[in-house]
């Protein structure tokens, strides 16, 4: 066996390795939600049991799964849309009219993601509680498009510094105004680095539990807060909440499956010229 072989091989072995040791404890998590609540907890852990249903019954019966996950679609979706909405003209304007401070502008949007989301819960909850925000859809929508918003931003302005510059010009020179440029011309050519973006904007929207658990109670929870209401006082109860957690992620982790092409197709846009 060649060398550059011995390398292919040992870089793919290397690569499913690393890909089984991520799945894995989702493997095993919808494993341990076909197990009774005294199997789950077995020491050594039971592989071999006979599998039961009772748990999603347990859980279908507890709580009203189609509202929580109606408001994961919702909350996903709408946080998107506005935050696309708000980081489309944003992008354009950094990445083809950039300022001297341009550069110091993403860097400071980046920056807000390091800051601790409790860091700034309580004036946050203060604002929603006196704008009528709390347990509401739309509040929800708003702090995760907000929450999602410097990502959005950056990814757009790397796929759009990544068009030609002759293209745009030659647009102005038919008499296309910045309006034009940018929905007739602009957006068609980015249009995989925009589904990339919206895409990973979903997932994102989808898995936040931050702000859900603390802004919400019963009308706009999402399926992150279905999946916390199974720890009580009184313990986990790690067989149902397995089944909560893998009805949760289930549909995102279906859609993101579905769209993986996409995805890597946005993700790569203009890396091969």
């Amino acid at each position: 066996m060649t060398n550059s072989r011995r390398k292919r091989w040992g870089l793919t072995i290397a690569g499913g390795a690393v890909a089984m040791a991520m799945f894995f404890p989702i493997l095993w998590m919808f494993i341990t939600s076909f197990k009774t609540e005294i199997t789950a907890v077995a020491t050594p852990p039971a592989v071999f049991f006979r599998p039961t249903l009772e748990n999603y019954a347990a859980v279908l019966e507890r709580a009203d799964y189609l509202a929580f996950a109606r408001n994961s679609i919702v909350v996903s979706l709408g946080a998107t849309l506005l935050a696309l909405a708000l980081a489309i003209p944003a992008a354009y304007s950094m990445a083809f009219f950039p300022s001297r401070r341009t550069r110091d502008i993403l860097l400071w949007m980046l920056s807000t993601k390091m800051l601790p989301a409790v860091g700034v819960l309580v004036p946050v909850y203060l604002l929603w509680r006196d704008l009528g925000l709390l347990d509401t859809v739309f509040g929800l929508i708003l702090i995760d498009s907000i929450s999602v918003l410097p990502i959005v931003v950056w990814m757009l302005f790397s796929f759009f510094r990544e068009v030609p510059a002759v293209i745009l010009e030659a647009s102005r020179m038919d008499g296309a105004s910045q309006t034009e440029e940018l929905v007739n011309v602009l957006l068609p050519l980015c249009t995989p680095g925009i589904a990339a973006t919206a895409l990973l904007s979903v997932i994102l929207c989808w898995n936040e539990a931050f702000w859900s658990l603390n802004l919400t109670t019963v009308k706009a929870a999402t399926l992150t807060a279905f999946t916390a209401s199974f720890s009580s006082p009184e313990g986990l109860f790690w067989a149902k909440l397995s089944a909560a957690s893998t009805l949760s992620i289930a549909p995102i982790l279906i859609f993101g499956w579905l769209s993986q092409r996409q995805i890597v197709r946005g993700l790569s846009f203009g890396a091969v010229k």
